[in-house]
């Protein structure tokens, strides 16, 4: 039995071939558990949804848009049927037995168990808004794994744990609502609307992000539309990609002997956009380490805005992309070129820069470049 950050895969799936039949909400927390695993997915499905397309379009797992085909079982070590219909279910199970195939049914839901609930669930309409960390999902808290055990609806991305899902009840809808950049993309109007109407149909809706919903999450706007409309909210805090990427990448964004605080900056709107607020010449003089988030697309600019602003050229820098999952990747190099190397590497987002001495760390080395005295 193989294990990751404490959930599980019954069956031993590293880098064996397997087969999800289904590309809606009911296939997302299966794929993410495999992906977890090292496990080759294939996803079929006539449609896919937001998330599970943003994951092909990375090749993060495979992806074929039509009806499954006798090839594509035969070339399967595993078959999980989780197209959200029973009957497509079963003709996916009979056809996964015609050819002595595994088959897994369904979303797997209700088989991870959730400390700390004991079972019981509140009645009556609320959104709990919830952070879920970075990727990983080892690293939602228990008050977050509780909430998404009670939840009736839960509303999600591509950037929350999506492994998770296979936690909840099988009666919980899920609703994807991910952004893709340059794809689809589900308005933050839209969002806020899906909220509010389960809330106040009943219904316990929980809000699951990646990060912390507070940090760039969007989290304080969900929240207004909710209290305008009179409807209950709850916050579970999540630990924020802005610090917990560069750890799992070995960065602290801290050390005494380089640096005396960092700042997060969303790099979503350019430099040179003049919708940007922020003071690249005031982010260049303040000695603490910048951590970029959304900023992959930016970055060029960033960079050239920072060295204009008297930033040296060799400042270290690293970017981060797919904190917390099997595919992370780390880029180093000085800031005025982490940029281009970011693109030779076919960096895309999800991704973290940090800039600034603690970019280059090295914990077999005594003291940090650029660093400050003792």
């Amino acid at each position: 039995m193989s294990r990751r950050s404490g959930w599980r895969v019954e069956l031993p799936v590293a880098g064996r071939p397997v087969l999800v039949v289904g590309g809606g909400p009911e296939a997302l927390g299966r794929v993410a558990s495999l992906r977890a695993e090292d496990a080759a997915v294939t996803v079929v499905a006539s449609e896919l949804s937001a998330a599970l397309a943003d994951l092909a379009a990375r090749d993060l797992i495979t992806a074929h848009p039509r009806d499954v085909l006798d090839g594509d079982v035969e070339r399967a070590w595993l078959v999980i049927a989780a197209t959200g219909d029973e009957a497509a279910d079963a003709r996916v199970r009979a056809l996964a037995d015609t050819h002595r195939r595994f088959c897994l049914g369904g979303s797997g839901r209700g088989a991870a168990p959730v400390p700390g609930t004991g079972g019981r669930r509140r009645l009556g309409g609320r959104v709990i808004l919830v952070g879920g960390g970075p990727g990983d999902p080892g690293l939602i808290t228990m008050a977050g794994l509780a909430a998404l055990h009670e939840a009736d609806v839960v509303v999600t991305d591509r950037l929350a744990p999506l492994a998770v899902l296979e936690g909840l009840r099988p009666t919980t809808e899920i609703i994807d609502v991910s952004k893709i950049p340059g794809g689809r993309t589900t308005p933050q109007q839209e969002i806020n609307r899906l909220l509010v109407e389960h809330a106040l149909a009943g219904r316990t809706v929980v809000r699951l992000k990646g990060g912390d919903n507070f940090v760039f999450g969007r989290g304080g706007e969900e929240w207004q539309a909710c209290a305008r409309a009179g409807v209950e909210v709850q916050l579970v805090p999540g630990v924020t990609s802005a610090v917990a990427v560069p750890a799992l990448a070995g960065i602290p964004v801290t050390h005494r002997t380089a640096n005396q605080g960092f700042t997060v900056i969303s790099a979503h709107v350019a430099p040179d956009d003049p919708r940007s607020t922020l003071d690249y010449a005031a982010l260049a003089r303040t000695g603490t380490s910048l951590v970029v988030l959304m900023g992959v697309g930016t970055l060029a600019a960033v960079a050239r805005a920072l060295l204009a602003a008297g930033m040296p050229a060799d400042t270290p820098a690293a970017i981060i992309a797919d904190g917390g999952l099997p595919s992370q990747r780390t880029v180093r190099a000085g800031l005025a070129e982490i940029a281009e190397r970011a693109e030779e590497a076919g960096i895309g987002a999800p991704a973290v820069t940090v800039i600034g001495s603690v970019a280059a760390f090295d914990p077999a080395v005594g003291s940090t470049p650029g660093g400050i005295d003792e």
